[in-house]
């Protein structure tokens, strides 16, 4: 019978040929190991590669809209970072979800986030009333719109649909979708030049429009950038 070269057990010893050890010899180190109190193993993350396709929106300046539906149709509104109620709400997000309660439950379980903005909320865009724009724009469609096709299995072919949003949502405008770099051609410094040029496409003829966000589809990671005081930031005055 072959042994391992490091095995000290004579009998019953079954070499595993890839490693070189056998059995006893690896139940054997893996003991030694669990008495050993190693710290939580964190792995590097994996890197995406740039040059991928983004999706442009336009950044809209209003408040930030969380909605949850729980697998019983409970329905639930939070901010950026806490949760709503009828005392603690925030411009009357919580008391628009509640309003839309019955529309909002076809959004389906889950997460949904989106910005609520309009009248009284910081640009106000000109708006005699509120809206809600959801931002995941490669899910959802406007309720009146042809869904389009998102993905296809290259197994089975089968193809995957956008859905529909309610009645009661907007979404965000989607400005560009295709590859950050063409030659010379930066997508997100083009969009903001179109911005300026062409003033809001979420609202239509208001000029001061905020900037844009580039959702990176490969990274699955979010950047904005503002016509005013990118290089500083939102506290900058």
């Amino acid at each position: 019978m072959n042994k391992c070269d490091i095995c000290t057990h004579k009998d019953n010893c079954t070499l595993i040929p890839k490693n070189n050890k056998s059995i006893a010899c690896m139940l054997f180190e893996k003991k030694e190991r669990e008495l050993i109190n190693y710290p939580e193993f964190k792995t590097f993350a994996k890197i995406s590669r740039l040059s991928r396709d983004i999706i442009i929106t336009e950044k809209i300046d209003g408040t930030n809209g969380l909605i949850y539906i729980d697998e019983n149709n409970n329905i639930f509104a939070g901010s950026r970072n806490r949760w709503l109620d009828d005392h603690t709400d925030n411009h009357g997000f919580y008391h628009w979800v509640m309003d839309n309660k019955e529309e909002l439950l076809k959004l389906g379980k889950g997460y949904h986030y989106g910005e609520f903005w309009g009248k009284g909320i910081q640009r106000g865009y000109g708006l005699e009333e509120k809206r809600f724009s959801l931002f995941n724009v490669g899910r959802w469609c406007m309720w009146n719109e042809e869904p389009k096709v998102i993905s296809i299995n290259p197994k089975t072919q089968e193809k995957k649909y956008q859905e529909r949003a309610p009645k009661c949502c907007c979404l965000v405008p989607i400005l560009y979708e295709g590859q950050i770099y063409l030659q010379d051609f930066y997508a997100p410094n083009e969009f903001i030049t179109y911005l300026k040029l062409n003033g809001s496409k979420a609202a239509p003829g208001f000029m001061n429009p905020e900037g844009v966000v580039i959702y990176h589809k490969h990274g699955n990671v979010y950047f904005k950038k503002t016509i005013l005081n990118d290089d500083k930031g939102k506290d900058a005055s």
